[in-house]
């Protein structure tokens, strides 16, 4: 669902006026690469031999830049930026410097999976946007994982995780997050389908963002 949301968040943020003004766009959707936050955390199988397969697949077929829809991959882009001829956009960094532009001096709530949180990823990047950031506590995190892990990608109607997605977010609000990075790409998905009304930086959407501006494209 992250990556069909990035095609559709490419797309929706064109502004094209016919359908020969959009960009070309290569999709590689591969859900039998091992899950990130399991080879982090708990020694589960590497996820990058896969990832390097999809990024030469993509790169074979003429891709000018490479947009991963999954912060936590971006713990082993470094690896793949060295074996990469062309830019990987670095959506972590992009979504901290996009908080920093549109909410100055607010602190950020950081949501995410525990294995993006353990490597620090958005916790670097904020910090190099100059951002300020609250963590989830124990209770909080395991809120937000289950929202992502049994209801989104398990495909669970919104109401299904409503209870565990406003605890969180309500918890991190009052211990100081005054805007929330969504750090996991199905938590966009998730922030949509409930409607919650909540300040917000949408990484996929930033991504897409950056994918537009980099192919030399208008945005709206």
């Amino acid at each position: 669902m992250a990556t069909a949301e990035l095609f559709y968040k490419i797309v929706n943020n064109t502004d094209a006026h016919s359908d020969s003004e959009h960009i070309r766009v290569y999709v590689d959707s591969n859900p039998s690469i091992p899950d990130r936050t399991a080879a982090i955390l708990h020694g589960g199988k590497d996820p990058l031999p896969a990832m390097r397969e999809s990024l030469k697949k993509l790169i074979s077929c003429g891709a000018d830049c490479i947009a991963i829809p999954c912060n936590t991959a971006y713990y082993f882009a470094e690896i793949l930026e060295q074996e990469s001829s062309v830019p990987i956009l670095n959506m972590p960094a992009i979504s901290s410097a996009e908080c920093a532009r549109r909410f100055s001096g607010a602190k950020a709530g950081i949501l995410a999976t525990d294995g993006t949180l353990a490597a620090g990823i958005y916790q670097t990047a904020l910090k190099g946007a100059g951002v300020d950031y609250v963590l989830p506590d124990k209770f909080q995190q395991e809120a937000v994982m289950r929202v992502i892990y049994d209801g989104v990608k398990a495909g669970n109607a919104p109401e299904s995780y409503r209870q565990d997605m406003e605890a969180a977010v309500e918890g991190m609000a009052k211990r100081g997050a005054e805007v929330f990075i969504l750090g996991c790409t199905e938590l966009p998905i998730a922030v949509k389908e409930l409607k919650l009304q909540i300040p917000y930086i949408d990484s996929l959407e930033e991504l897409a963002r950056a994918a537009v501006k980099f192919c030399g494209a208008e945005l709206k």
